[in-house]
């Protein structure tokens, strides 16, 4: 007897839809910054793939460029897919090495211990994108995003780093419907149906390091923060409450990444509070 699908049915998409939603949103964009070209971080998975599927049918194949940036760890698999797909689409892409850009800043570092993966993983996603604004700046270009909402919800992905973009077409579909909709576009099945990963060391995939599936946490993300269900619903739909209690904590610990640095405004102040606090009334006095 096939599994019932549990997917809540606000998480099934209608492609046609959705994609010229999407398509209308990048043309938007585009247009009101002034920009005509997009750049993307192809990295062989379903998001950058769905991206710059997304771009090259928004802005013509001949206004997007992917640009490959693997670490001399980096599966080659990833390498020989994405520039697969670029092929496919029909765009420009280019490879960049970062390795001797992340070892030598790795190599003079300091402290006493040697970076761990996380760390190094980091300083990685932060050259990718060092990189890629670089070549952005030298196209004209645009850099649009590839993190998904399951992904900025949990945090999972670095500050300034794969997170960084001047848009992001799918940063409010969740990986499910990522998944959804890459398949209806003709992203190829061997990205679509790969384990996600980073690709920052060897083994490492998403679902190893979150210690739950997409699928796992779609469904309670979607019924949580979409539908707001108390704990007590949450668990009559099935979830388990220690695995509740850690999603949010999660989503809680890592807010920050999500929201713009907090500004503190002072202008808020009363004039002379407000002055005060920009050292222009030194001790409350009137400088002379």
């Amino acid at each position: 007897m096939p599994k019932r699908d549990k997917t809540p049915r606000a998480l099934k998409i209608n492609a046609l839809v959705l994609e010229k939603g999407l398509k209308d949103f990048i043309r938007d964009a585009f247009r009101g910054a002034g920009f005509t070209k997009g750049i993307v971080g192809l990295s062989g998975g379903v998001d950058s793939a769905l991206v710059a599927t997304l771009g090259a049918r928004a802005l013509g194949v001949e206004n997007v460029l992917a640009v490959l940036m693997p670490y001399r760890t980096s599966s080659p698999g990833s390498i020989s897919d994405a520039v697969s797909l670029a092929e496919q689409l029909g765009i420009r892409h280019e490879k960049v090495d970062i390795s001797p850009m992340v070892d030598a800043y790795l190599s003079q570092a300091g402290g006493q211990e040697e970076p761990g993966n996380i760390r190094k993983g980091n300083v990685m996603a932060r050259q990718r994108m060092i990189v890629l604004y670089d070549i952005s700046a030298r196209e004209s270009a645009l850099v649009m995003g590839t993190s998904n909402k399951t992904e900025i919800m949990l945090g999972y992905g670095t500050q300034f780093g794969d997170t960084a973009c001047a848009i992001n077409p799918i940063g409010d579909l969740y990986k499910t419907q990522v998944w959804q909709l890459a398949e209806a576009l003709g992203v190829p099945k061997m990205i679509v149906d790969k384990k996600p990963t980073a690709d920052l060391w060897a083994g490492q995939t998403d679902e190893g390091e979150l210690g739950f599936s997409y699928r796992q946490v779609d469904r309670l993300l979607y019924f949580m923060f979409e539908e707001r269900l108390s704990l007590e619903d949450l668990i009559k739909k099935g979830f388990d409450k220690s695995f509740i209690e850690k999603v949010k904590m999660i989503v809680r610990r890592n807010r920050f990444k999500s929201r713009p640095p907090i500004i503190a405004r002072v202008s808020r102040l009363s004039p002379k509070r407000a002055h005060q606090a920009a050292g222009m009334i030194p001790g409350g006095e009137i400088p002379r």
